[in-house]
């Protein structure tokens, strides 16, 4: 099943999560330190929360949950065919997950992910990703079998 990602900056994590789960009447599929997500079946979404204080209510990025790296492959191809540049992350560890994604940016900059979730893993530090979405700067974590580590800093 693909979804919709919608992945938002909130100012309080808490109070975020309690209003979510409200709005969309179920839990939080996975919950850490600053860091939420829900799998809502109705409408069919995938709500993303990272607590940036100072930042609440703006996008963080958005993004197409597919079931396959072959879609992933497949999104990329045609992307590329439609003249579109994109940056492929092949088993990156993001979010608490090892995923394959495409990245591509919308007209205003706003930045998009196809994705597929290959298993969960825990991430150093409350470290989310491996890329600096502002930059684009790939970070110092390091990906070995199940265990992620951070190298000398984290930018993420």
């Amino acid at each position: 099943m693909s979804r919709v990602q919608l992945a938002l900056n909130v100012d309080d994590l808490d109070a975020a999560v309690e209003f979510y789960s409200k709005l969309f009447d179920t839990p939080p599929a996975k919950l850490r330190a600053g860091y939420a997500n829900f799998a809502v079946a109705v409408p069919p979404l995938k709500l993303v929360l990272f607590e940036q204080p100072g930042k609440g209510g703006t996008i963080n990025h958005l993004g197409v949950e597919v079931d396959t790296t072959e879609e992933v492959g497949a999104a990329q191809a045609r992307l590329a065919r439609e003249g579109l540049a994109t940056a492929t992350e092949e088993s990156v560890a993001c979010c608490y997950a090892r995923q394959d994604k495409v990245w591509v940016d919308g007209p205003s900059g706003e930045p998009w992910e196809i994705y597929t979730v290959l298993e969960d893993v825990e991430m150093p530090g409350g470290q989310l990703r491996t890329v600096d979405p502002d930059t684009g700067a790939t970070c110092c974590a390091v990906v070995e079998g199940d265990t992620v580590t951070a190298g000398s800093s984290s930018c993420c």
